[in-house]
């Protein structure tokens, strides 16, 4: 996992990524609260953009409940999301609703690309 610490129109903004190959940096609420509490650490950002492929996949499977418990977490902790990478392989209606409900909203997207994070991040 690489944390990369930028700073857009003043608003300090963390990107974590991971390689190809690498075991995911989330895969339940303690491992997201844990990054969230090393990038508050590290880089004193309290937003992230993060790279889909560091995520696990029962995450975009909203049955697992994980999703949920992750976004709870971060809302907890006034951290705010943008994961970045391609969805258009989804096909679950609830999880298209995540989407769209999410994208509307202020904390917490999901974006196809990193520069897209970085504008979310800061615009809200």
């Amino acid at each position: 996992m690489d944390i990369e610490h930028l700073k857009e129109n003043g608003i300090d903004i963390a990107v974590v990524s991971g390689k190809s190959g690498e075991e995911k940096v989330i895969v339940d609420a303690q491992s997201a609260l844990d990054l969230a509490m090393t990038v508050k650490y590290e880089t004193g950002a309290e937003r992230i953009a993060i790279d889909k492929a560091v995520v696990c996949g029962d995450f975009f499977i909203l049955s697992t409940g994980i999703a949920g418990e992750i976004l709870q977490k971060f809302m907890n902790y006034h951290v705010k999301v943008a994961i970045f990478g391609d969805y258009s392989h989804y096909t679950s209606k609830p999880l298209k609703d995540l989407i769209y409900e999410s994208n509307n909203g202020k904390d917490f997207f999901f974006v196809s690309t990193k520069e897209e994070a970085m504008e979310r991040l800061t615009r809200t």
